[in-house]
C-alpha cells in the first residue's frame, strides 16, 4: 500500500505554503499557493481545502507564512502579536462547525503571553513562533497514525469471528481531508496494512460528493479493496451484506460526546443502531470541544443552494426549486459505540472525565 507522503493535501516549507485545491478532484490535480491568511479564509470557505484538522493546519500555517514574508512591516514584539491574534480569529470565521481551528487559534494565542515574557528580542520572537506554529504540521500526522493503530486494534479485537473486515465509512477523512493518513480512513489504511480488511463501503456523500470525488480517488490510488454506495443505500447493505463496523470522522465533538460531523452521519448511526452494527467516531483530541455540553449548542453551517441543485454547472433541479442544505448534523452519543482517539478509545459519557485527565497530566509538572 503507499505511504502517507504519496498523496499531500498540503505543502508547506517555511514562507511558502500550497494546497491541492480538492474542488477540481477527481478531475485535475491542481495546487494552490496561499500567501496570506485571507488565501486560506477563501480556501477553506469555499471548500478548496476542507476537514477539519487539515483546516487548522492550514489555518495556522498561513498565518506562518504571512508573517514570515512580510517580518519588516513590525517593530515591536505588541504588533506581531495583534497581528496574528486577529489573523486567527478571522480564520475561526471562515467555516463555524469545525472546532479545530478554534482550538489551535486558542492554542497559539495562549503561547504569545510566556513567550513574549520569555523572549524580549523581536527577530527571535517570531522565529520562536513560526517554530511553534509549524508544529502543528506534524503533530497531526503523528495523531493521526495513533488513532489508526487506536481503532484498528479495537475493532478487531471486538471482532470475535477473526474473519477479515467489512467497514462502512462516510464523507471524506483520509489524506486529503488531513495532513496524511487521516482519521476514520486511518482506521481503514491501517486495517489494510495489518491485512484485516476484506472490504471498505464508502457514499458517496451528497450534495458535494466528498465521497465519490475524494475517498474514491484515494482507495483507488492506494489499491484499497472498496465499494462506493450511494447515500440511500446504506440501509440496504446492512440488512443484506456482513457490515462488521461503521467508522465515521467529526468536525466538533461536544462534552457529552454528541458529534457534529458531515450530513448524513447521523442516519447511519440510526441504521447502524438497528442492524446492531458498532459505530466509531474517529477523530484528534483537539475536534472535541468541552465548551459545548451538548450537539444542541453546535452551529450547523448552511450551503449554498447550487451544491443540491447543480453538479460542475448542469442543473439537477428546476430553477426557483427551494432547498434546505445543512452541511452537517449531529449524532447523539447514545447511537456511538466509541470515540477513536489519539489517546485511545473512549466511551462518550467518559470522553470529557479522561479528556480533562489527560490534559492535567500534560500541563502538571514533572
Amino acid at each position: 500500500m503507499q505511504t502517507e507522503a504519496t498523496l499531500q493535501a498540503i505543502r508547506y516549507q517555511r514562507g511558502v505554503l500550497s494546497i491541492l485545491d480538492q474542488l477540481k478532484l477527481p478531475d485535475e490535480t491542481v495546487y494552490i499557493s496561499i500567501n496570506t491568511a485571507d488565501d486560506a479564509w477563501k480556501a477553506i470557505h469555499t471548500m478548496s481545502i476542507r476537514g477539519a484538522p487539515i483546516i487548522a493546519v492550514c489555518g495556522v500555517l498561513s498565518v506562518a507564512v504571512e508573517l514570515h514574508n512580510s517580518k519588516s512591516k513590525f517593530d515591536s514584539i505588541s504588533s506581531v502579536t495583534q497581528f496574528v491574534t486577529d489573523q486567527l480569529n478571522y480564520l475561526v470565521t471562515a467555516r463555524p462547525t469545525a472546532v479545530n481551528m478554534t482550538d489551535a487559534a486558542k492554542t497559539i494565542i495562549d503561547f504569545l503571553t510566556p513567550l513574549h515574557i520569555k523572549q524580549n528580542n523581536l527577530t527571535i520572537y517570531i522565529d520562536e513562533l513560526l517554530d511553534f506554529m509549524e508544529q502543528f504540521l506534524q503533530r497531526n500526522l503523528i495523531d493521526n497514525r495513533l488513532i489508526g493503530k487506536y481503532g484498528a486494534e479495537t475493532i478487531c479485537r471486538n471482532n470475535s469471528n477473526k474473519k477479515k473486515l467489512n467497514i462502512l465509512t462516510h464523507c471524506n477523512t483520509g489524506s486529503l481531508a488531513t495532513v496524511g493518513f487521516g482519521t476514520a480512513l486511518g482506521v481503514v489504511r491501517q486495517l489494510a496494512e495489518n491485512n484485516a480488511l476484506q472490504l471498505v463501503y464508502f457514499t458517496e456523500t451528497r450534495p458535494y460528493n466528498q465521497g465519490s470525488r475524494l475517498t474514491a480517488y484515494e482507495l483507488v490510488h492506494d489499491r484499497i479493496p472498496h465499494t462506493m454506495i450511494c447515500d440511500s443505500m446504506a440501509g440496504l447493505l446492512m440488512r443484506t451484506q456482513s457490515i462488521h463496523a461503521v467508522v465515521v470522522g467529526a468536525d466538533r465533538i461536544t462534552a457529552n460526546g454528541d458529534t457534529a460531523n458531515k450530513i448524513g452521519t447521523y442516519q447511519l448511526a440510526i441504521l447502524a443502531k438497528h442492524h446492531q452494527i458498532p459505530f466509531y467516531v474517529a477523530a484528534p483530541t483537539t475536534s472535541i470541544d468541552l465548551t459545548k455540553r451538548s450537539g444542541d449548542e453546535v452551529i450547523i453551517e448552511h450551503r449554498p443552494s447550487s451544491e443540491m441543485t447543480t453538479i460542475k454547472g448542469i442543473n439537477l433541479a428546476p430553477e426557483g426549486v427551494q432547498v434546505w442544505n445543512p452541511a452537517f448534523d449531529i449524532t447523539p452519543a447514545s447511537l456511538i459505540t466509541g470515540i477513536i482517539t489519539e489517546h485511545g478509545v473512549f466511551q462518550p459519557d467518559e470522553l470529557e472525565e479522561k479528556l480533562l485527565g489527560l490534559q492535567q497530566s500534560l500541563t502538571s509538572p514533572l
